[in-house]
């Protein structure tokens, strides 16, 4: 009985469910019942199916935009079926998108040059999208780089990623790009304490001269995009500064970041003294950092603080005797730090801990409000007391990480060490829990809106830094791996297994699919998609053509099925030539490519894109260009010839 229900329930969910009373298969071996057998499936595994099964044409609920590690980009995903979507390039080249290979998006990744260097790819951990009062809006994302300390702005209208800005103050970032509730600001702390700016100063100087930053972005929803010149900073002791959160409700106005490494140790150098890992993990708490960020702009409105390398910036010692910076210890080297939905608690889970510590927000606001501290740290910045500070402590498991939010008052959290995902009441602590056992060594956890005002349940995504046994062999380096856990019931619910073969993903966060409106098409025809507007140089049909002035060639170029105009180009050897690009088509899914053979140019030709590319013609001969997306019938035939003449002598 349960295995024919089991069975109409499949063939519902592939949109042919049977009669009452016809048999489950037609031929041997394709009834349910055999394929389960051959294949070793039990009920269970035909239910996850049933839930995570997505026909083709039916679109996902839910949008994951997971952080693409050391790929520099960002994952997109749909849920429940777990289909890869698009990888959206941000701090690397990318073939498909034409990003960084010719194009205008070439000013965008130049943008996060620095010191004279080409830095041509990024360590993305935490991506974020934009909220209006607490709850995503579907309009922006903003994402990290630990490696390069920048921050990038990617418009979710066409999922391009239209500004990137780089640090004037840190060489690495960690708690970033973290945004407050209406997306006044975009926050990203430093990770590894250095000199600001990045001035020279020995090691021997590391408690006088190097420090760490909270940078409060500034982002102009209407352009957007980060407003440097608004944007400001609050500067940090040398300890690890980690992820952050934004409060909510309640907490709003109030930034919380973790820290590590109190101790302040910076290493061996050979010396034989114990190792940085030994040294920072010797004290048994670190210090949450607690930022009253609408006070730090109000110093900041009256002029206070200095600029160091162009960014106003809020010494320590102001921040410490203002109280706008206030420390509270928390378990050591800890690595979650989320506020509650309602914007009460903050949740923080230590590593080489066993619990899961949550601080109420009432309490802290109280405290610093009477002025009852237990003392100072070493840089005058005012500790409140733990016990004071906190709702109480759950006793999670080895090594809890990162917690999210469902719409029925549970936490999720991530437990490293124990390869487990632990369900708990953040409201009344010390209640029984639910564990469930992930493949292997969960890090990150994200929830369906889980880190909103609201979040919405269902859907949980364990994202297990190991695979091992979970796919095929591939060599050594293996692939990540993201676990749908369905949690609309009683018990939790292993569902799919995601391997993620790119980079080493981190932070993620999921949006209700219905709150992205992205574009079909550009319009008008000739839009620039990183000035959202015609560009001058876009042609019209009929307007095509090639103009020369001295030693440089200005080709105004249609692009439309199945054929470019002009299709060929006589150049001279050394020109510099600059091709304006235009998709005159308007049909939806209709893309063309240009690219250049022997020329390292590649640009993806949207409906209605414009897209420049300017490059020297320095090597002679005869280079054909080509049609990218296999866009008609007459594919191969959309090309043309750039003819390069070899200069004289």
């Amino acid at each position: 009985m349960r295995l024919a229900i089991l069975t109409t329930l499949l063939a519902a969910c592939a949109g042919s469910a049977p009669a009452p009373d016809a048999p489950t298969g037609a031929a041997p071996g394709q009834d349910l019942a055999s394929i389960m057998k051959d294949r070793g499936l039990n009920e269970a595994d035909i239910l996850a199916a049933a839930k995570t099964y997505t026909p083709s044409g039916k679109h996902d609920e839910y949008v994951i935009f997971a952080s693409g590690g050391h790929g520099g980009n960002i994952i997109t995903i749909g849920v429940p079926s777990m289909r890869i979507l698009k990888y959206i390039a941000v701090f690397g080249a990318e073939p498909w998108q034409g990003y960084g290979l010719g194009g205008e998006s070439d000013k965008i990744l130049a943008e996060g040059n620095q010191g004279g260097k080409v830095i041509n790819w990024g360590d993305v951990h935490h991506p974020n999208l934009s909220e209006t009062n607490g709850d995503y809006d579907g309009k922006f994302i903003f994402v990290n780089d630990k490696a390069n300390a920048r921050v990038a702005v990617v418009d979710l209208a066409d999922f391009n990623t239209k500004q990137i800005v780089k640090n004037p103050l840190v060489m690495s970032d960690h708690g970033g790009a973290f945004v407050t509730p209406n997306t006044e600001y975009v926050v990203e702390s430093s990770q590894y304490a250095a000199p600001l700016a990045n001035v020279y100063a020995p090691l021997s100087d590391y408690d006088a001269k190097y420090r760490g930053a909270a940078v409060f972005w500034k982002f102009d929803k209407e352009k957007g995009r980060i407003d440097q010149e608004a944007s400001w900073a609050i500067e940090l002791p040398p300890y690890g500064q980690d992820l952050a959160d934004a409060g909510k409700l309640v907490s709003d106005g109030w930034v919380f970041i973790n820290s590590w490494n109190t101790e302040r140790g910076f290493g061996s150098g050979g010396t034989g003294q114990p190792p940085l890992e030994a040294t920072a993990t010797k004290n048994d708490t670190d210090y949450l950092h607690v930022i009253n960020y609408k006070a730090a702009e109000k110093l900041i409105a009256e002029g206070k603080g200095e600029v160091i390398n162009g960014m106003r910036v809020l010494p320590l010692a102001l921040v410490a005797s203002e109280h706008v910076l206030t420390f509270i210890p928390e378990p050591k080297s800890p690595h979650g730090c989320d506020v509650t939905p309602d914007g009460t608690g903050i949740v923080v889970g230590g590593k080489l801990d066993t619990h899961t510590t949550v601080f109420e927000f009432s309490k802290i606001k109280a405290l610093i409000e009477k002025g009852e501290y237990t003392g100072v740290d070493a840089y005058g910045v005012s500790v409140l007391d733990f016990q004071g500070s906190i709702r109480g402590q759950q006793e999670i498991g080895l090594g809890p990480l990162h917690t999210v939010f469902d719409d029925k008052g549970f936490a999720y959290t991530s437990v490293f060490l124990d390869s487990t995902v632990v369900k708990w009441d953040y409201n009344h602590l010390n209640q029984p829990v639910e564990s469930l056992s992930v493949q292997y060594n969960v890090g990150h956890i994200l929830a369906a809106e889980g880190d909103t005002v609201s979040p919405d349940g269902h859907w949980v995504v364990a994202m297990n830094k190991m695979a091992q046994d979970r796919f095929l062999p591939v060599g050594p380096l293996l692939p990540q791996n993201f676990q749908l856990i369905d949690v609309s019931g009683p018990k939790m619910q292993l569902t799919y297994d995601l391997p993620i073969p790119l980079g080493e993903p981190h932070y993620s966060q999921m949006i209700k699919a219905d709150k992205l409106h992205p574009i079909e098409i550009y319009t008008p025809i000739g839009t620039n998609p990183y000035t959202d507007s015609v560009d001058p140089g876009a042609v019209a049909s009929g307007k095509e053509r090639i103009e020369r002035n001295g030693t440089h060639v200005d080709v105004y170029m249609s692009v439309i099925r199945s054929h470019f105009a002009p299709d060929y180009i006589d150049v001279n050897q050394g020109d510099t030539v600059t091709l304006h690009l235009t998709s005159l088509e308007q049909a939806y899914d209709q893309t063309h490519g240009f690219a250049i053979d022997m020329y390292n140019v590649n640009v993806s030709m949207e409906p209605g894109k414009y897209e420049e590319i300017t490059f020297v013609a320095d090597r002679a001969g005869v280079f054909p260009f080509y049609c990218t997306e296999f866009c008609s019938a007459l594919h191969l035939e959309m090309m043309g010839y750039l003819l390069v003449k070899p200069t004289k002598g």
